[in-house]
């Protein structure tokens, strides 16, 4: 009788230890508050629609360079067009179209981005505003590239901010 006592003392002491097992040993810890969003900076709003529009070239310029598609279509109406006007500026007959923002990211994809341009700048830029629309032209640098009869940029206001509705490339004649 005394070997079961003994049997069941240590059974005792062995269940107790393996219990004693499965706690935690660490000290309770204090549920840590639920993370705050960091205060998020407002997007800056330009203070004259030529500033905006201006805002809008060096984004494309940025996001070509960085070759982030997203932030292009952000920047383009989901209906805009890229034309390619191929040196000929008066005859539109042999003009590269792009209509649509499907076809736009397509000519980014295979057309520019390929080209891994170092640096894209408007440095001349002539903006005319009429009412919600404005025509831009620019002489636009990619690289070592200039384009020097410029480029032809519309843009609309679109839901109270402005988008690029199109661009014409290659005005300069051969």
């Amino acid at each position: 009788m005394r070997g079961i006592r003994y049997m069941l003392l240590v059974a005792l002491i062995v269940l107790a230890s393996l219990a004693s097992c499965n706690r935690s040993t660490k000290p309770a810890q204090v549920p840590l508050p639920a993370p705050t969003t960091p205060p998020r900076t407002p997007t800056p709003v330009p203070a004259t629609d030529q500033e905006a529009i201006q805002q809008l070239l060096n984004a494309e310029a940025e996001a070509v360079v960085a070759q982030d598609i997203n932030r292009l279509e952000e920047i383009w109406d989901d209906d805009g067009v890229v034309v390619d006007a191929k040196h000929t500026p008066n005859d539109p007959q042999d003009d590269a179209r792009w209509q649509g923002w499907d076809a736009i990211r397509e000519r980014y994809v295979v057309v520019v981005f390929p080209g891994a341009p170092k640096t894209v700048a408007h440095p001349l830029v002539d903006i005319k505003i009429t009412g919600d629309t404005a025509v831009v032209t620019t002489t636009t640098e990619i690289g070592s590239e200039v384009a020097a009869a410029g480029d032809r940029w519309t843009f609309a206001r679109r839901n109270g901010r402005w988008v690029i509705t199109s661009l014409t490339y290659n005005l300069e004649p051969k």
